[in-house]
């Protein structure tokens, strides 16, 4: 029987909030936090440290030379006196969130693959913001979040629809000249943007996330404008890294013009692109630290 015979009506399902998995706790927990004080960072600190899975990928990442650390990081607390706290916080949620939406098995979406792009993006955007004007980027914890979430979608779909999932995927693989967005229009009621904002105005995620999610395939949408510039950081990162990770399909290539709208001088793209897909691929290299 054919997968569209069998398969979830997306938009009604979404309507259902018991189709969709709750927030995970260690990330309610979190969001509850006042992380301005000690207490609230050493209170994240012991939450992490009781989630080996969490804690497992903190460590392994600041063990990695992105960070520039010179001795082997092995706990928790040496790992957020490497990262800081925003790091650590927007790694904790990214990770909670895609547990949470796994289940015991994802089929064709590759979940390492998705992670390994997701944070390739958010760690790009950290490139992009040091080059846009003074006091123009958002603050860190907000780029890395948006960075590691913008893509759940693609495990919302998963969650919801299996048969589905695997037929996109498969999709993507087949046809790498059009789009996501473009293939995802053929065969699905909610495209992984639509899907992944319903689940983060589910967990009550700030509207900025939420508009994250729905648009950075879209960043000149008016509706976009409340997640400004994270949208427009999202959509050029994954212009330069259209093919690493999980693969979207055709991109496009930035323009000037969507340079400039960051206030970023298009004469340093080059350099900019040269350090992200370098990152990149350190990142892809010691990926098994924290993956």
């Amino acid at each position: 029987m054919s997968s569209f015979c069998i398969s979830v009506n997306l938009k009604e399902a979404v309507r259902h909030l018991d189709t969709l998995p709750a927030m995970p706790v260690i990330a309610q927990k979190i969001l509850a936090l006042n992380l301005e004080s000690d207490e609230g960072e050493q209170a994240m600190l012991r939450l992490i440290e009781k989630d080996p899975q969490i804690a497992a990928k903190i460590i392994g990442l600041a063990n990695t030379p992105l960070f520039g650390t010179s001795k082997r990081v092995v706990s928790v607390m040496d790992a957020a006196l490497l990262l800081g706290i925003t790091r650590v916080k927007s790694v904790t949620m990214g990770v909670a969130v895609m547990s949470a939406l796994v289940g015991k098995s994802t089929g064709i979406l590759d979940v390492q693959e998705l992670w390994l792009h997701s944070l390739s993006i958010s760690m790009a955007m950290r490139i992009i913001s040091r080059a846009m004007p003074r006091n123009a980027p958002p603050v860190e914890d907000e780029i890395l979040l948006a960075g590691l979430l913008h893509d759940i979608g693609y495990l919302v779909l998963n969650h919801l629809d299996p048969e589905r999932s695997d037929e996109l995927q498969a999709r993507f693989k087949q046809d790498k000249e059009r789009s996501s967005i473009q293939i995802e229009s053929e065969f699905l009621e909610m495209n992984h943007s639509e899907l992944g904002a319903e689940l983060a105005r589910f967990w009550d995620l700030p509207d900025s996330i939420v508009a994250v999610l729905r648009y950075h395939h879209d960043p000149e949408s008016e509706d976009a404008d409340m997640a400004q510039p994270l949208v427009r950081m999202i959509n050029l990162a994954e212009k330069v890294l259209v093919d690493f990770g999980l693969s979207e399909g055709a991109a496009g290539i930035a323009s000037a013009e969507e340079w400039l709208a960051l206030g970023v001088d298009p004469d340093q793209t080059d350099e900019l692109i040269g350090q992200i897909t370098t990152q990149a691929e350190e990142i892809r290299q010691f990926a098994g630290n924290f993956l």
